[in-house]
C-alpha cells in the first residue's frame, strides 16, 4: 500500500472491513418487520404454485427490483408462467400502484401481489385488492403514512411504526434482495444462488444515488464483480453499446445507468425489463439499439429544456421552480442540473392535460422535499418522494401559491448555508505528481464503487505551474489544462463544459491551484493517468 492511499484512507477512517467487506456479515433480513410474514405468505404460494403479480416502478430500480424478485421466485420454486410483472407509464399512471393493476389481477386471476420499489401509501388499492381476497406484499424503501396500508406483509426500513435505522440506505432493489436472502435462511433458495443477483442489486443502489454504508458497502462491492461476470446476455449487449471500458461507478453512472433509464423516461420501461429478462445475445441487440436511441433523444430533450430556462433567467428565490412545456421524461435530469449550476433546490414542471403541471423536483443538504411537499398538501394534487428527490401534481391556478409557499417553507426553517453541501472538499493536498501514477489508480480501485457517504476522492494540488490552456470541442466548451510541478513532471487535466471564467485562464499571468479527481486515460491501447477538474482557485 503506498503512501498516498495509506494518508486517504487515514484522513477518511477507512478501515479493512469497509475495503473488503465480508459477505456473510450482512444485516440478517428478519431485522425487518414482517418478513417472518413475507416469506410464509411466499412459501404459501410456492406450494400452490399461486399465480403472482409483481409490480414495480418505471426507474432503474423499480426495473432492477421487478427482476430481482421474479428471480428469487423462481429460484424458490415457483414455475415461470405463474409470474407476471407489471410497469406503471410514467405518463399515464404516474408514480405508485396504478388502478390498472386491479383490472389485471382480476383477469389474471392473481392471489397475491408483490410490489418492489412502491406501495407504502397506496391503501386504497390494497384495500380493494383484499376485498378480491387477493394479498399484498408490498417491499418498498420510500417514506411512509403514520398508517400503514392493510397488506399481508410490508417491507420498508422506513415504517414509522417499526423503523429499521440499520438498513434504512437500502434502494427498493435491496428491499427485495433482503426478502432473497430470507428465502435462503429458510431453504427455499440454495445458498450462494441469490448472489447472482447483486449485480442487478449494484445498479438499482447506485442509479438511485443511496448511501454506500453499511449493507450497501457491501452489496455494490460484491455487485460490481458479479456485474464483471454477469450472466445477463441484454447486460453485456447493453454495454457494448455503450463503449464500457472500464467497470467502474462511472461506466454505471454515465452509460449504463442512463441507457435503462431511458426507456421509462421517453417511451415503457418495458424495454428495460425485457432487456434484463433475455435470454439470448439475439433477443438483447434490438432491445439494447433500442435504448441506445431513446439516450441520445434524452440527452437532446434535456440539453433543449436547460438551455431554454437558463436563456430566459431563473428566479432569485431560494427554491428554484421552473415551468414550461417541455418531455416530462427529462424534468427531473433537468431539476438536478439546475441544482448542479444555481446550487438551491429546484422543480421543473411540464402543463400536461386539464390545465395541470407535473414536475419533478431535486434538492441537497437539510432541505428534504418530501417534508416539504407534506406541508403543501392542501396546495397540490399530489407529490411526494425522497429527502433529495420527489415528484409532484399542481394545478395551473396553483402554480404561483405553489412557488411562493414552498419559498416561505424554505425561508421558516431557517438553514445554514447549505452551498456548503455541493462545495468539493480535498482529502488530500499533494504539492508535486510524484504519488499520481497507474498504481495509485489500481489502489483507488479498492474504494469503488463510490456515491454518497463513500465520494470518490478529490485531492489539492499546489505550487504547480500552468503551462498551457486549451479549448477542445466543437463549441470550444471543454477545457485541457497542462501542468507541471517543480520536478519536471507533468500532468494532464480536464474540464468538460467548463466555466467560461476557466476557459479564460492566461498560462503568462494566472497563478492557480486545482481539485481534481484522477481517471484513466486509455487511447489506442496506450494507458495514462490524467485529472478531472473539480474546481479552480485563482491565486
Amino acid at each position: 500500500m503506498s503512501k498516498l492511499f495509506e494518508h486517504l484512507c487515514a484522513a477518511r477512517g477507512i478501515t479493512p472491513g469497509f475495503l473488503n467487506p465480508k459477505y456473510d456479515n450482512l444485516t440478517d433480513p428478519f431485522t425487518l418487520t414482517d418478513m417472518n410474514k413475507a416469506v410464509a405468505r411466499i412459501q404459501q404460494a410456492i406450494s400452490d404454485q399461486e399465480k403472482i403479480l409483481i409490480y414495480g416502478d418505471y426507474d432503474v430500480d423499480g426495473v432492477t427490483s421487478s427482476t430481482v424478485m421474479e428471480q428469487a421466485l423462481i429460484l424458490a420454486g415457483l414455475k415461470p408462467e405463474n409470474i407476471q410483472i407489471m410497469l406503471p407509464d410514467r405518463f399515464a399512471d404516474g408514480y405508485g400502484m396504478s388502478p390498472k393493476l386491479i383490472k389485471r389481477a382480476k383477469e389474471q386471476n392473481i392471489t397475491l401481489v408483490i410490489t418492489v420499489d412502491c406501495g407504502s401509501r397506496n391503501h386504497a388499492i390494497i384495500t380493494e385488492l383484499n376485498e378480491l381476497k387477493i394479498d399484498t406484499i408490498i417491499t418498498d424503501h420510500h417514506e411512509t403514512d403514520d398508517a400503514m396500508p392493510e397488506a399481508t406483509a410490508i417491507l420498508n426500513p422506513h415504517r414509522k411504526d417499526h423503523p429499521t435505522p440499520e438498513l434504512n440506505n437500502l434502494a427498493g432493489v435491496g428491499v427485495a434482495f433482503k426478502l432473497a436472502q430470507a428465502l435462503v435462511n429458510k431453504n427455499l433458495i440454495k445458498n450462494g444462488q441469490e448472489k447472482w443477483l447483486l449485480d442487478l442489486v449494484l445498479l438499482g443502489t447506485i442509479c438511485d444515488n443511496m448511501t454506500l454504508k453499511g449493507d450497501n458497502r457491501a452489496l455494490t462491492y460484491y455487485g460490481i464483480k458479479v456485474l464483471g461476470k454477469t450472466r445477463r446476455p441484454g447486460l453485456k449487449e447493453l454495454m457494448v453499446k455503450a463503449g464500457v471500458k472500464n467497470l467502474n461507478t462511472d461506466a454505471i453512472g454515465f452509460q449504463i445507468g442512463p441507457r435503462l433509464n431511458a426507456a421509462g423516461r421517453l417511451d415503457t420501461a418495458d424495454l428495460s425489463l425485457n432487456l434484463l429478462r433475455a435470454k439470448t445475445p439475439l433477443e438483447s441487440a434490438p432491445l439494447a439499439e433500442k435504448l441506445e436511441q431513446l439516450n441520445k433523444k434524452r440527452k437532446t430533450e434535456q440539453l433543449s429544456a436547460t438551455k431554454e430556462i437558463k436563456d430566459r433567467g431563473v428566479s432569485k428565490d431560494p427554491v428554484i421552480i421552473e415551468a414550461g412545456k417541455w418531455h416530462e421524461g427529462i424534468l427531473g435530469i433537468v431539476a438536478g442540473r439546475l441544482v448542479e449550476d444555481y446550487q438551491r433546490p429546484a422543480f421543473v414542471l411540464t402543463e400536461t392535460e386539464n390545465s395541470v403541471y407535473k414536475g419533478s423536483g431535486r434538492s441537497f443538504g437539510d432541505f428534504n422535499l418530501a417534508d416539504a411537499l407534506e406541508h403543501l398538501k392542501d396546495t397540490i394534487i399530489s407529490g411526494g418522494g425522497h429527502a433529495g428527490a420527489a415528484g409532484v401534481k399542481v394545478e395551473q391556478k396553483n402554480l404561483y401559491k405553489f412557488r411562493e409557499q414552498i419559498n416561505e417553507y424554505y425561508r421558516s426553517l431557517h438553514l445554514p448555508d447549505q452551498s456548503k453541501y455541493l462545495q468539493h472538499h480535498a482529502d488530500l493536498t499533494l504539492t508535486d505528481f510524484s504519488d499520481l501514477t497507474l498504481a495509485t489508480l489500481d489502489e483507488l480501485q479498492l474504494l469503488e464503487p463510490y456515491g454518497p457517504g463513500n465520494e470518490e476522492p478529490i485531492f489539492h494540488l499546489q505550487d504547480i505551474d500552468l503551462l498551457n490552456v486549451t479549448r477542445m470541442g466543437a463549441d470550444r466548451n471543454h477545457l485541457r489544462l497542462d501542468l507541471r510541478d517543480h520536478h519536471n513532471r507533468h500532468l494532464k487535466c480536464l474540464a468538460f463544459f467548463a466555466p467560461e471564467e476557466w476557459l479564460q485562464l492566461d498560462p503568462a499571468t494566472d497563478r492557480i491551484e486545482l481539485l481534481v479527481k484522477l481517471t484513466l486515460n486509455d487511447f489506442n491501447g496506450v494507458k495514462s493517468l490524467e485529472a478531472r477538474i473539480c474546481d479552480i482557485i485563482k491565486l
